[in-house]
């Protein structure tokens, strides 16, 4: 194995804590790096396995970290980009992944996730939604008119039942219950 190959990639990797999610600046609040985005879909992603036994849950979730790898060397385009820009995938993951001994099995992951036909690729386009409604939900519930309309194209993507039902969920639940619950709960028995 050639070390300094694999310091390669992981600086790589890292470049995606530094660039940010473009279609936020459209939206109008909100800001999120690339890195950040991928840690909410590998997050959704490995729930959505544990809901979905038949789902291969390391092809799932290796499926989830390398969704949007690419973007260190493409950017990101957001849906207003690719009205008139076009990325070059399968240059950028040749390139990303060359001299790798698991070089096709990387490529072959974002090759199945691209033509979404498995349960796996499925499941990851999901939470790849999934994780955007999540966001979307913060900013609707903080005052931003345009997120609630957001949200409705983003579930409007969703490709399974089961990532529909935990969307449902999302638009239902206030972004700051998971903690806000606990005090409002407190005061109340006092």
């Amino acid at each position: 194995m050639k070390w300094h190959r694999l310091a390669k990639l992981l600086f790589e990797g890292a470049m995606l804590k530094r660039l940010e999610r473009t279609g936020y600046a459209y939206l109008g609040t909100g800001k999120e790096n690339i890195a950040a985005h991928s840690f909410g879909v590998a997050l959704a992603a490995a729930t959505l396995a544990k809901m979905v036994p038949e789902a291969d849950e390391l092809k799932l979730l290796k499926m989830a970290i390398l969704h949007d790898f690419l973007e260190a060397r493409t950017g990101d385009l957001n849906s207003v980009n690719k009205l008139y820009d076009q990325v070059n995938e399968e240059k950028a993951a040749q390139d990303a992944f060359s001299e790798l001994p698991w070089a096709e099995e990387w490529q072959e992951l974002l090759e199945e996730y691209r033509e979404a036909k498995t349960l796996e690729a499925r499941l990851v386009h999901d939470a790849d939604q999934l994780d955007l409604m999540i966001m979307l939900k913060e900013q609707h519930d903080l005052g931003n008119p345009y997120a609630r309309r957001w949200l409705i194209y983003a579930k409007r993507r969703l490709r399974t039942d089961i990532g529909r039902r935990l969307a449902e969920a999302i638009t239902e639940t206030d972004w700051a219950s998971w903690w806000l619950d606990q005090f409002v709960a407190k005061d109340e028995t006092k």
